[in-house]
């Protein structure tokens, strides 16, 4: 996948802005993620499409890493932003601190790609999350892949 460099959130994120917000969600950001993020903050891709429960999605763009979201242009991109205006959608848990589910990419039509830590909090799996059909406390999740990196490798 080929990410259109001129898309990017800047400053692209430092391993002191992942360690917070990991201990912020209480969860461990899979390393293939991470890399990809220092280079491809909130990147749109050029050709981003790939196929899960009989559909194909169109990623429309990354979401971001941003120390300050309110002094950027893309801070209504950057995940935390994206993660607390989602949150009790994001989760079957009302008592959960921390995060189930860490959005990380905004599909055509308003569904995400998130990465999934209800089965695992350390190796998340790769799901889609379906805005129309979830509600609170009750999220709707389409399954996509085991690794971030199997994720990638399958979107043309």
């Amino acid at each position: 996948m080929v990410i259109d460099k001129s898309t990017l959130a800047l400053p692209l994120p430092t391993d002191e802005l992942f360690a917070r917000k990991e201990k912020f969600w209480r969860v461990e950001l899979p390393k293939d993620f991470v890399d990809f993020m220092k280079k491809n903050n909130g990147g749109k891709p050029i050709e981003g499409t790939f196929n899960c429960n009989k559909h194909e999605y169109a990623i429309d763009r990354f979401l971001c890493f941003l120390t300050t979201p309110s002094e950027s242009d893309l801070g209504m991109y950057e995940i935390s932003v994206t993660l607390t205006q989602l949150e009790d959608r994001l989760t079957d848990d009302e008592d959960l601190i921390g995060a189930d589910m860490i959005p990380i990419a905004v599909l055509f039509a308003g569904d995400f790609v998130c990465l999934d830590y209800r089965e695992n909090r350390k190796n998340p799996s790769v799901v889609v999350w379906s805005h129309e059909e979830s509600a609170e406390l009750d999220p709707v999740t389409y399954f996509i892949t085991d690794t971030f990196s199997e994720f990638i490798s399958e979107v043309q």
